[in-house]
């Protein structure tokens, strides 16, 4: 594996575990999930870990924060 895309997958993984949350990374929503599902968990197991907590919980909360946009976009807000 290219030590840039390590590198790359390293330093999503700790922007994710530090704010519990993602943003824009100038890659496609498909190869950040490749970069930490898949490499992070051969190149750096324990990041991997903490950052599978983080995105577990996001998948678990993403239908109230959905619900919640909706209700903001129906009231006008």
């Amino acid at each position: 594996m290219s030590d840039d895309i390590e590198k790359r997958a390293c330093e999503l993984a700790v922007y994710i575990i530090e704010t519990q949350s993602t943003k824009k990374f100038g890659v496609s929503k498909s190869t950040v999930h490749k970069d930490l599902s898949e490499r992070l968990e051969h190149c750096n197991r324990a990041l991997y870990e903490q950052v599978k907590e983080v995105l577990a919980l996001n998948k678990a909360e993403r239908h109230i924060r959905g619900g919640m946009a909706t209700r903001r976009k129906y009231r006008g807000e």
